[in-house]
């Protein structure tokens, strides 16, 4: 049984590796603004704003949010627009259905995102969608309008792109080609997209001792540094609200885990000053 038990938990960490490898674009640290009561009620305001058209969260009612200091009246006042009431869930009038039909997927429930995107080994799901909401650009190729470097050919535009302003993506493949004569060679193909969408390519044969084999990398530059450097403030609040809402209890969790760990260190100190009584006169 123990060994089963073992078993268990070391597939379950190389899982965890295996998904962190796997990973495309690298995902950033987000900011940990869990326990910053002013930085969650904004991502609270972000979140009903610009997230909760299409996605739901259901899972989530209105009055759970005075928990991270706001109270009835001010949700009342801020957050709630056609009629819901404080105690009601956070649903939308979007059906599934028409999700589908006009994005190609229905937008899915966001209540336990945060919690679902994350790894064992690897960045939180606080992480993912601090990275992912920051790293749209324009591509008029797309249905959309818009593509995302974390997850190519999504089907979400960029509901926030007013607030972090026009971007500018360079991205640089190294991949091998063969040419008419079925020869092989080395071809570097950089694509820009400028801030309005279109793209531009030029490709490039590399030297025939070339040796660093395929590789692509990314450029992602904002036009306005500072409006994207106040976007960031804006989608680490955002990101950390989504944390908090997958799991409104984990600050108490922490508390106690913390204060059971205590309990059990000193409980451990005196069965071994216990045991060594004990055994004392025992040779």
């Amino acid at each position: 049984m123990i060994k089963k038990l073992f078993g268990i938990l070391a597939l379950s960490l190389s899982c965890s590796v295996a998904v962190a490898a796997e990973a495309g674009y690298p995902l950033e640290s987000a900011p940990n603004r869990i326990t910053d009561m002013p930085a969650l009620q904004n991502g609270a305001k972000l979140f009903v704003n610009y997230c909760l058209n299409c996605h739901s969260a259901n899972s989530m009612r209105y009055n759970k949010l005075t928990e991270i200091g706001l109270t009835d009246e001010e949700i009342r006042k801020n957050l709630l627009f056609t009629g819901e009431k404080v105690g009601d869930l956070m649903t939308i009038a979007m059906t599934p259905a028409d999700g589908k039909q006009w994005f190609g997927a229905t937008p899915p429930d966001l209540s336990v995102t945060a919690r679902a995107l994350s790894t064992n080994l690897g960045p939180s799901g606080t992480d993912y969608i601090y990275t992912y909401l920051r790293t749209f650009y324009r591509d008029v190729n797309r249905p959309t309008g818009w593509d995302n470097l974390v997850f190519p050919s999504v089907g979400m535009p960029h509901a926030l792109w007013q607030r972090q302003g026009h971007t500018q993506v360079e991205r640089t493949t190294v991949a091998e080609a063969v040419d008419a004569d079925g020869k092989t060679s080395w071809v570097r193909t950089v694509t820009n997209f400028d801030q309005y969408g279109f793209s531009s390519s030029k490709k490039e044969t590399l030297p025939a001792d070339y040796k660093d084999g395929a590789s692509e990398s990314v450029k992602y530059t904002p036009v306005n540094a500072s409006q994207a450097k106040e976007f960031a403030s804006d989608v680490a609040d955002l990101s950390n609200f989504m944390q908090w809402m997958a799991e409104p209890v984990q600050n108490t969790r922490k508390k106690i885990g913390y204060a059971v760990i205590g309990f059990l260190l000193i409980f451990f100190f005196v069965a071994w000053r216990l045991n060594k009584a004990y055994w004392r006169d025992i040779k």
